[in-house]
C-alpha cells in the first residue's frame, strides 16, 4: 500500500484501481458465465445468462467508474498522477482537458471499453436468442481490453494502469523527497498537434467504430458455434454498416484534423496510424456486400463470413501497429511503446484463433453453393469488387507492416520514400475498378440480366461520363499528372450518375434502393474532390530568392523553395497574391501571425482582402509546432501555415508596443543611434520610411511618476509610415528636481526605438529643434516568418461526399432493421 507523501491525493487512484480490477474481474465472470450458459442444454434454465448479465454490468459500472476517477484527477491537476501530469497542464482549457484524457494509450483503452460496454447493454436488451453466444465472445473482448487497465507483471507486462503514481514511473532524486509536489508547478501538457477541436470528436467517434466491430464478429462466430449458419446474416448486416458508417465518420473527421491541424499539407498523408484505421473499414465495407449477396442469392457464404471475421481481427491488428511501438520511427502519431508488445500480439492471436478454430470445425458443413454466379449477374460483379477491396487491404497491410516484417525476419526493407505518391497510385488502381464495378452493377439483376438492355444502358450512361469526366479533367488540369488520376476521375462519375440513375427511381416509389444509391454517389463525389484536390493542389509561395533558411530548416521535413520569407510590414507578391506580415498577438500557448492577402485587380485596385492567422508553439519537447489557417471558398481553399519565426515566444507583444521597455540593455538589439535635430513639421527619412514630427505635446506624462511645479515633461508627437502603414509614437523627454531624462518608445511594427533626447532653443518658440535618436533593428533582428501557402481545388466536393456517404449508410441501417423486424 502506497504511504502518501505530503499533498498527494491517493484516494482516487486507490478507487480507480479497485475499479480496474472490478471491470476485469466482472467482464472474465460474464464470458464464463455466457459460455455456459450457450453450452447448457436446458431451455428453462437461466441462471448462467443472468449471472452472465449481471458481471456485464458491473462491468459497464466499473468501466464508468474509471472514467470518472481518472476525469476527477486530471481536471483537479493531480500531478502526482503519471497519467496526469504526461498528457494535461493547468493552462488547458476543459475541452482540451477532455482531449488529455484519451491522448495516452491508457485513456484510449478506458475509451474503447467504454463504447463495447454500452454496445454490449444494446445486445443484452436487442439479441433476444442470440444474447448468449453473442455476448460470450463480446464479454471476451471486454476482458482483454480491462486487462489492458491493469499495470501489473505475469511473465510479461499485463496492461498498463493510468492511476500509476508519477514517482513510481519515474525514477529520479526528486522522487525521494516527501514534500516533491513542491517542485512540480505544471504537467507535460497536451501535445500541441492535439489542440484542436476535431481532437474532442474525433477519437469518441473512432473508437466507437473500432468498438463496434466485435459485433459482427461475435454473430459470425455465433452462427458456426451454434450451426445457425444462415440467420446470423440478417441482423450482422446491420451491425455491420453501423460500423462502417461510424468508423468511416470516424476516418473523415481524422481527415479534417490532418486538413486543419497537423501540416500533412493536405487531409490524407498515408501516415502508417491512418493507414490502420482504414484497413478494417475496407474489408467490412468488402463484407458488407458479400453479406448482402449471400442474403439474396445464398452464393459466397465463405468469404462473407470470412471478411467479416477478419475484419474485427485486423482492428486488433491495427491496435497492435499503432500501440507496440513498432511503428515509432515511421509514424508521425503512433502511440509510444509502454511495454505491452506481447500483451497486444496476444490479443490478437487469441481472437485469429477462435475465428480459424470456428471455421475449421464447421467447414464441411458450412452451405457452400455449388451452383456458379452468372456472368449477367449483380452477385457475381458484387463479389468481384469485394476481391478488389480485399486486395486494396492487403497493399495497405502489407507495405504499413514493413517494420513488423522487419522485426520478425531481421530485414531492413526501408518504407516508400514518397508514401503519399507510392499509395495514391496503387489505390487509385483499385479504386478504379470499384468506382465501376460501383456504376455499371446498379444496372445489373440478382441471379440473372437481360445482356442488350444491360449493355444499352451502361454504354449509354459511360459515354456521358466519359464526356463529363473529360471537361473535367481539361478544366482542373488532372492530366497534367499520372495518368490513373484521369482514368479514376472518370470512374468517379460514372459512378455518381449510375446511382443518381437508380436514386431516380426511387422518386418512381423504389425506396429500399436509396441506401446504397446515395451511400455510391457519395463515395463518387469523394473520390472526385480528392483526385481534384491531390493532383491539382499548387504551392503558391514559390522561393525565388534562392534563400535556403539554414540546414536544420530541410531537416525538418520542409523544402525552402517552397516558403517564403515575409519581414513585419514588408509585402511581398506571392502568386496572384500580396501578402504583409502585420504584426503577432499571443493567447496561450499559441502564438499568432496575422498575415494580409490582397488580391490585385488590372487597374491596380484592391480586388479582394482577407487575413489569415496561423499559429505556432513552442513545445519543450518538439520545438516548433505550427498550426495553419485557411481561406475557405466554395471551389477552392487557400492554406497556410508558418514553418519558422525569429520572434521570442516569451514575450506577451502588444499591438504598438510603446512603453515598459526603456532600460538602457535593450540597446543592443538595435543598430547604434542615428541623431536628427529637427523642427515641428520636419521629416526624419530612415531605412524602412519616414517619420514626421507632428507637434509637441506639453503635458505629457510617464505612468508612476508625479511633477512638481517646476518640473517639465514633453512629448514629440512622432507619425511612422512605413510599408503603407501608419505607427504613432511619443517618446518624452522630463526634467525633473533639475535634472533631465528622456523615456524611449518602441515602435516593434516598424521596428523602431525613438528618443526625444534634447531641446534645443532658438530666438522664437517657432525657432526651436529638437533632438531625435532613431534607433533601427538591425536586418537580422527584425521580426520577420518564414511560411508555406497552398491552393487545394475542389476540395468541398471531397467533404460534401463524405457528409452524402454517411447519410446513404444510414438510409441503408434504417432498411436493414426494417427488414429484420419483419424478419
Amino acid at each position: 500500500m502506497n504511504i502518501a507523501f505530503k499533498g498527494e491525493h491517493l484516494l482516487p487512484g486507490q478507487l480507480g484501481q479497485f475499479f480496474i480490477v472490478l471491470a476485469f474481474g466482472s467482464a472474465l465472470l460474464s464470458t464464463i458465465a455466457y459460455y455456459f450458459a450457450t453450452v447448457n442444454k436446458n431451455p428453462l434454465d437461466k441462471s448462467w445468462n443472468k449471472l452472465g448479465r449481471i458481471g456485464f454490468r458491473i462491468n459497464t459500472a466499473s468501466v464508468v467508474g474509471i472514467g470518472c476517477c481518472l476525469f476527477y484527477i486530471i481536471y483537479n491537476h493531480f500531478f502526482e498522477y503519471h497519467y496526469a501530469w504526461a498528457h494535461s497542464s493547468r493552462n488547458l482549457p476543459v475541452y482540451y482537458i477532455i482531449s488529455s484524457y484519451w491522448e495516452g494509450q491508457e485513456g484510449s483503452f478506458w475509451l474503447w471499453a467504454f463504447w463495447q460496454g454500452i454496445l454490449g447493454n444494446v445486445l443484452i436488451w436487442k439479441a433476444k436468442s442470440w444474447e448468449n453466444p453473442v455476448m460470450t465472445i463480446v464479454a471476451l473482448s471486454q476482458t482483454l481490453l480491462s486487462s489492458m487497465l491493469l499495470g501489473v507483471v505475469i511473465f510479461t507486462r499485463v496492461g498498463s494502469s493510468p492511476f500509476i503514481l508519477l514517482r513510481e514511473a519515474i525514477q529520479a532524486p526528486i522522487f525521494s523527497s516527501p514534500e516533491y509536489l513542491g517542485f512540480i508547478k505544471d504537467g507535460n501538457g497536451l501535445n500541441p498537434l492535439l489542440q484542436n477541436y476535431w481532437m474532442v470528436i474525433h477519437p469518441p467517434t473512432l473508437f466507437l467504430g473500432f468498438a463496434s466491430m466485435v459485433v459482427p464478429f461475435a454473430y459470425a462466430i455465433a452462427g458456426l458455434w451454434q450451426k445457425r449458419y444462415k440467420e446470423w446474416i440478417q441482423p450482422a448486416i446491420s451491425y455491420a454498416l453501423f460500423s462502417v458508417m461510424i468508423l468511416g465518420t470516424g476516418i473523415i473527421m481524422g481527415s479534417f484534423w490532418a486538413y486543419e491541424s497537423l501540416n500533412f499539407n493536405g487531409f490524407w498523408a498515408w501516415d502508417p496510424v491512418e493507414n490502420a484505421s482504414m484497413i478494417p473499414w475496407l474489408t467490412l465495407i468488402a463484407a458488407v456486400h458479400v453479406l448482402i449477396v449471400y442474403k439474396n442469392t445464398g452464393q459466397s457464404y465463405f468469404t462473407a463470413t470470412f471478411l467479416v471475421l477478419i475484419s474485427f481481427v485486423l482492428v486488433l491488428y491495427a491496435s497492435f501497429l499503432t500501440r507496440s511501438g513498432i511503428l515509432g520511427e515511421t509514424s508521425v502519431h503512433a502511440f509510444t511503446d509502454l511495454g505491452m508488445f506481447w500483451h497486444l500480439v496476444i490479443d490478437v492471436l487469441i481472437f485469429l484463433a477462435i475465428a480459424a478454430a470456428a471455421v475449421a470445425a464447421r467447414w464441411k458443413e458450412l452451405p457452400f453453393s455449388k451452383k456458379e454466379e452468372e456472368t449477367y449477374s449483380r452477385e457475381f460483379w458484387m463479389f468481384v469488387g469485394a476481391c478488389f477491396l480485399g486486395l486494396s487491404c492487403l497493399q495497405l497491410v502489407a507495405v504499413t507492416s514493413i517494420p513488423v516484417f522487419n522485426a520478425i525476419f531481421g530485414t531492413h526493407a526501408a518504407p516508400p520514400n514518397e508514401p503519399v505518391n507510392f499509395y495514391n497510385v496503387f489505390q487509385s488502381g483499385f479504386a478504379v475498378v470499384v468506382t465501376l464495378l460501383a456504376g455499371f452493377t446498379q444496372f445489373l439483376k440478382y441471379k440473372n440480366t437481360d445482356a442488350t438492355k444491360f449493355y444499352i444502358t451502361t454504354v449509354i450512361y459511360f459515354v456521358f461520363s466519359l464526356l463529363i469526366g473529360g471537361v473535367i479533367i481539361y478544366y482542373t488540369g488532372i492530366y497534367h499528372n499520372h495518368w490513373i488520376y484521369s482514368v479514376l476521375m472518370i470512374g468517379a462519375v460514372y459512378s455518381v450518375m449510375a446511382n443518381a440513375k437508380i436514386l431516380a427511381d426511387v422518386f418512381k416509389g423504389k425506396i429500399k434502393l436509396a441506401g446504397s444509391a446515395v451511400a455510391h454517389i457519395g463515395f463518387g463525389l469523394l473520390l472526385i474532390g480528392a483526385v481534384i484536390s491531390a493532383s491539382t493542389s499548387s504551392v503558391i509561395s514559390i522561393n525565388n530568392t534562392g534563400t535556403s533558411y539554414g540546414s536544420e530548416f530541410a531537416r525538418q521535413g520542409n523544402n525552402p523553395r517552397e516558403n517564403i520569407m515575409l519581414y513585419r510590414n514588408e509585402p511581398v507578391q506571392m502568386g496572384p497574391y500580396l501578402v504583409t506580415y502585420l504584426t503577432d498577438s499571443v493567447a496561450l500557448p499559441n502564438h499568432f501571425f496575422k498575415v494580409d492577402y490582397k488580391r490585385m485587380g488590372s487597374d491596380g485596385k484592391v480586388k479582394e482582402e482577407f487575413v489569415l492567422k496561423p499559429n505556432v508553439q513552442a513545445n519543450r519537447k518538439m520545438g516548433l509546432v505550427p498550426s495553419p489557417d485557411t481561406r475557405h471558398y466554395l471551389f477552392h481553399d487557400v492554406y497556410t501555415h508558418v514553418s519558422m519565426a525569429n520572434i521570442k515566444f516569451d514575450d506577451e507583444m502588444t499591438g504598438e508596443g510603446n512603453g515598459g521597455h526603456d532600460e538602457a540593455s535593450d540597446d543592443k538589439n538595435y543598430d547604434p543611434p542615428i541623431l536628427h535635430e529637427v523642427a515641428v513639421g520636419d521629416s526624419i527619412p530612415y531605412r524602412d520610411g519616414v517619420i514626421y514630427l507632428k507637434g509637441i505635446n506639453k503635458n505629457a506624462t510617464v505612468q508612476d511618476i508625479k511633477l512638481k511645479d517646476n518640473d517639465v515633461s514633453v512629448g514629440a508627437e512622432l507619425e511612422i509610415h512605413t510599408h503603407g502603414n501608419v505607427y504613432k509614437s511619443e517618446p518624452v523627454y522630463m526634467i525633473k528636481d533639475g535634472s533631465s531624462f528622456d523615456f524611449a518608445r518602441r515602435v516593434p511594427d516598424a521596428g523602431l526605438k525613438l528618443r526625444f533626447s534634447k531641446i534645443i532653443p532658438g530666438k522664437t518658440p517657432a525657432d526651436f529643434k529638437f533632438e531625435i535618436s532613431v534607433y533601427q533593428q538591425p536586418e537580422s533582428k527584425k521580426p520577420y516568418i518564414v511560411m508555406k501557402a497552398i491552393e487545394f481545388q475542389d476540395i468541398n466536393f471531397f467533404w460534401s461526399g463524405t457528409i452524402i456517404m454517411v447519410i446513404g449508410f444510414l438510409l441503408s441501417i434504417f432498411r436493414r432493421n426494417k427488414e429484420l423486424k419483419t424478419a
